[in-house]
């Protein structure tokens, strides 16, 4: 607050004395036809002559850090307002622009992503754009072949002890100890089969992949044939967001 009050007295000072300056001048350089001599225009310079250099300089400086500061503290407080559950058309009249798509454009160029230090704001919009086009191509993909990621989704569950009675041996999963089932994957394997068992309620089979990529490196051991299944679904996952991305290319 120090800074800003320092730039705000610099600034009133400067606007001030200028204000003084022009009013000196249409007093006592008119050319008696209402005119001021021709010296309104410099009338700001007048003004700025009598406050120190340094002190101008100084001000500067503090406005560049000032303004850098606010820039990335808009986007954190655009997130924290998002993840509150406030929508980009409420956010548009608060940031001054006129749609949510505007909010949501002003978002992306301000946030600064890990590693984009060095593009510019219209690529990190336009790689934010790519990113998502991706990411419903996967999921369009994920629900289009619902019925097999479910299905290893059953079975990831089954490896981790869930579902035993609920999980038909059509899945691909046999009991092999009742209550010991389970009893071969470690704590680190077991909450990611967790995450997976949980999601297998839901609504949009995409939602399965991220927890299901997760907990394959952790069923290495335990359940290698199980873990090279998964691994093989997030490659035709990714395949798909790749040849999405290539699409883009030419856009």
């Amino acid at each position: 607050m120090d800074r800003y009050e320092g730039i705000r007295k610099t600034v009133e000072r400067v606007v001030g004395t200028a204000h003084d300056a022009a009013a000196r001048d249409d007093v006592g350089d008119g050319d008696g036809d209402g005119n001021a001599g021709g010296r309104g225009s410099d009338a700001g310079a007048d003004g700025a002559d009598r406050v120190d250099v340094g002190e101008l300089l100084g001000a500067l400086e503090s406005l560049r850090a000032v303004r850098e500061e606010l820039a990335a503290w808009e986007p954190e407080l655009i997130a924290a307002a998002r993840r509150r559950g406030v929508s980009w058309g409420e956010l548009a009249p608060v940031l001054g622009v006129a749609s949510r798509q505007a909010a949501e454009r002003r978002y992306l160029r301000l946030r600064k992503a890990e590693g984009e230090g060095g593009t510019t704001a219209d690529g990190r919009v336009q790689a934010e754009r790519d990113r998502r086009a991706a990411e419903r191509a996967v999921r369009h993909w994920a629900q289009a072949n619902s019925e097999l990621v479910r299905k290893l989704a059953a079975m990831v569950s089954a490896a981790g002890g869930h579902g035993i009675d609920d999980i038909a041996s059509a899945d691909g999963v046999h009991p092999d100890g009742g209550a010991e089932r389970g009893a071969d994957v470690d704590e680190a394997a077991r909450h990611h089969i967790d995450v997976v068992y949980h999601r297998l309620g839901g609504a949009d089979a995409a939602d399965l992949l991220p927890p299901l990529v997760a907990a394959a490196p952790h069923l290495r051991v335990s359940h290698p044939d199980l873990a090279e299944q998964v691994e093989h679904l997030d490659a035709q996952a990714q395949q798909v967001r790749d040849e999405a991305l290539d699409r883009r290319v030419g856009r």
